[in-house]
C-alpha cells in the first residue's frame, strides 16, 4: 500500500516545489529517481511475493497515485474559479477530485509502459524518460489539451538554461531534463559503476555548455524599438465582486484614469479580458463619449470583450470570447475570436445533457462560446507604421508551437487574460511562466495583460522588461518593438520534438545492444 499509493502520491506532490512560485528545480532529482526506484522494486516484488497476482496493475496505480499528487497541488487553482458562483460551489469536492484524477492516467499508462522495461541501467532512464514525454506530449493534444507545468517549466527561473528552446521547444526540453532529474537513480546501489559516473558527467557538462550558451545568447542580443511609438499595458486589479457591486460605467472610468493617456502622444493601450462585463459588443458604443473626450486619434485600445452573430433563430447564434482593437471613437478597427476555448470555463461539454441538471460553463451567462475560426495577424494600420500584433486570449498561451503559424512575423504578440477567477494562488504565477516560455520559443515580444495577475512586457529572451505584480494596479509603458529574426523552432515546431524522438531510440538502441 504505501509503495504503490502513499510514497507516489507525497512524490508527485512535492515535485510541484520545482515550478513557479516556488523553483526548487532540484527537488525533482530527488523525485523522479525515487519514483524509478518504487518502479524497478515493485517490478522485483511481482516476481516473488506478488507473482500468483496480475502484477501490471501496480504499475499503473504507482503512475496514477504520483500523478494525483502532481495534479492536485498544482492544478488546485481550478477550483478557486467555482468559489464565485453560488451554484457552482457544490461542484468544488468533484472538481479537486476528478480534474487531477483523470489527468493522473497519462502518468498512470507512462509509468506502466514503461516498467516492463525496468532495470538498474542507463537505458531504463532513457526508456522512462522518452515514455513519459510522449505521454506529457499527449496530455498537451488530447482532446482540447492541457499542457500546463510540463518538467521543463521547472527551469523557469534560470534564463539562462531555457534560451534553448529557441531550438528545440518546451516538449523537448521536457524530455532532456527528465533524463537529467532520472540520473541519481544510478547510484541506488551498493557498486558505483565507471560508466555511471561517465553519463553523469556528460549531462552536467551538457548543462554547463547550455547554461553558457543562454548566458551569451541573452547578453548578446540588443533589440530595435519605434521611439515615436509606445505600447501601455494597463492592470486594474479589479476584483470579481467589483465587477458585481459596481457599474460598468465606473469601472471604465477607473480603468481610463489608471491608463493616463496623452492626446499627443502615439499610444497602444492593452487592456484586459472581460472589461465590458455587462456589454456584448455590440452596445458599447454608448461609451463612445466618454472614450473620444479622453482619447485622441493617436490612441488604439485593446480590450477583450464578448460577442455573438446576429441570428434571428437563438439555436443559430454563437457567443465569441474576443479580442478588439478600438480607436478612440469606438469604431471597431479588428476582431479576433478566440480559438482555445477553456473546457467548463468557457463551453460546456455535452451541453444539452449538462444544462438540463442545472449545469453552466464557469464564466459568467449561460450560453458556450464558440471557437474562432483561425488566428490571423493584426495590422494597426499606416499611422501606427504598419506595425503588427498576434492576438491571444487567456491561456492560448500555453501551447507551445501553436500560437502561431510559420508564415506569420507579428512585431508583438499581445496576450490578454483574466487572471482573478484564480485568486492568490499559484495559478496566475505558472501563466506568466507560460509567456516567457512563448517568448523564447518563438523569438517575439510579448505584451500581457491581465486584471489581478502578472502583467508585463517580455522580451524574446525572457526577459521581464517590466511588470506589474499580482496585488498591483496601475500601467507600465515601453517603445513599440521591430521584428525580431524567426527561431528556429518558429519555423519548425513540434518536429524538432519528433526528431530528439528518434534520437532517443536509437540511443536506446545502441545501449541495449551493449547492455548499459
Amino acid at each position: 500500500m504505501f509503495v504503490v499509493f502513499v510514497a507516489p502520491f507525497f512524490l508527485g506532490a512535492i515535485t510541484i516545489l520545482g515550478f513557479a512560485p516556488y523553483n526548487f528545480s532540484f527537488i525533482n532529482f530527488f523525485t523522479f529517481s525515487t519514483l524509478l526506484f518504487l518502479i524497478l522494486l515493485i517490478s522485483r516484488r511481482t516476481q516473488s511475493k506478488y507473482r500468483k497476482k496480475k502484477s501490471h496493475r501496480y504499475f499503473f496505480y504507482l503512475g496514477c497515485a504520483f500523478g494525483f499528487g502532481f495534479f492536485l497541488l498544482g492544478n488546485y487553482w481550478i477550483t478557486i474559479s467555482l468559489t464565485h458562483d453560488e451554484m457552482l460551489k457544490g461542484l468544488i469536492p468533484f472538481a479537486l477530485i476528478l480534474i487531477p484524477l483523470f489527468l493522473s492516467l497519462f502518468f498512470g499508462l507512462a509509468v506502466l509502459i514503461s516498467s516492463i522495461y525496468a532495470d538498474k541501467s542507463i537505458s531504463f532512464i532513457f526508456i522512462f524518460s522518452l515514455i513519459f514525454s510522449i505521454f506529457e506530449f499527449l496530455r498537451g493534444n488530447v482532446l482540447t489539451g492541457f499542457p500546463w507545468n510540463l518538467i521543463s517549466y521547472t527551469w523557469s527561473w534560470s534564463l539562462e538554461t531555457i534560451q534553448i528552446l529557441s531550438f528545440i521547444g518546451t516538449y523537448s526540453l521536457s524530455l532532456i531534463s527528465i533524463t537529467f532529474f532520472c540520473t541519481p537513480f544510478l547510484f541506488f546501489k551498493k557498486k558505483f559503476e565507471k560508466r555511471n559516473i561517465f553519463f553523469i558527467i556528460i549531462f552536467l557538462v551538457i548543462f554547463i555548455v547550455n547554461y553558457s550558451y543562454g548566458k551569451f545568447r541573452i547578453i548578446d542580443n540588443n533589440y530595435n524599438f519605434e521611439e515615436n511609438l509606445s505600447v501601455k499595458i494597463i492592470s486594474p486589479n479589479f476584483s470579481l465582486k467589483d465587477y458585481q457591486t459596481q457599474s460598468e460605467e465606473l469601472q471604465l472610468k477607473r480603468l481610463i484614469k489608471i491608463s493616463d493617456p496623452e492626446k499627443d502622444k502615439k499610444t497602444l493601450f492593452i487592456w484586459p479580458e472581460g472589461i465590458f462585463y455587462q456589454s456584448y459588443l455590440e452596445n458599447v458604443k454608448k461609451y463612445r463619449n466618454l472614450f473620444e473626450e479622453k482619447f485622441s486619434e493617436n490612441h488604439l485600445i485593446i480590450l477583450g470583450i464578448n460577442n455573438f452573430t446576429n441570428s434571428e433563430d437563438k439555436n443559430n447564434k454563437k457567443y465569441f470570447n474576443s479580442l478588439v482593437v478600438f480607436n478612440h471613437k469606438l469604431e471597431i478597427l479588428s476582431l479576433y475570436n478566440k480559438v482555445n476555448l477553456v473546457p467548463f470555463g468557457e463551453f460546456m461539454p455535452l451541453e444539452k445533457t449538462l444544462s438540463k441538471l442545472g449545469l453552466k460553463k464557469v464564466t459568467y451567462g449561460y450560453n458556450s462560446f464558440s471557437a474562432g475560426d483561425k488566428r490571423n495577424i493584426i495590422n494597426l494600420g499606416n499611422r501606427f507604421n504598419e506595425k503588427s500584433i498576434l492576438p491571444l486570449i487567456c491561456y492560448e498561451i500555453i501551447y507551445s508551437g501553436k500560437i502561431k503559424k510559420q508564415n506569420q512575423f507579428p512585431d508583438l504578440v499581445i496576450n490578454i487574460s483574466e487572471d482573478a477567477w484564480f485568486g492568490d494562488s499559484i495559478g496566475p504565477y505558472q501563466h506568466y511562466t507560460k509567456a516567457i516560455y512563448r517568448s523564447v520559443e518563438e523569438g517575439v515580444f510579448i505584451a500581457r495583460s491581465a486584471n489581478k495577475g502578472i502583467s508585463g512586457f517580455i522580451d524574446p529572451n525572457g526577459r521581464t522588461l517590466k511588470f506589474l505584480d499580482m496585488s498591483e494596479s496601475g500601467n507600465v509603458e515601453h517603445k513599440m518593438p521591430q521584428f525580431v529574426k524567426s527561431t528556429l523552432y518558429s519555423q519548425y515546431g513540434n518536429k524538432i520534438y519528433f526528431l530528439i524522438i528518434f534520437l532517443y531510440i536509437f540511443l536506446i538502441l545502441i545501449f541495449k545492444k551493449f547492455k548499459i
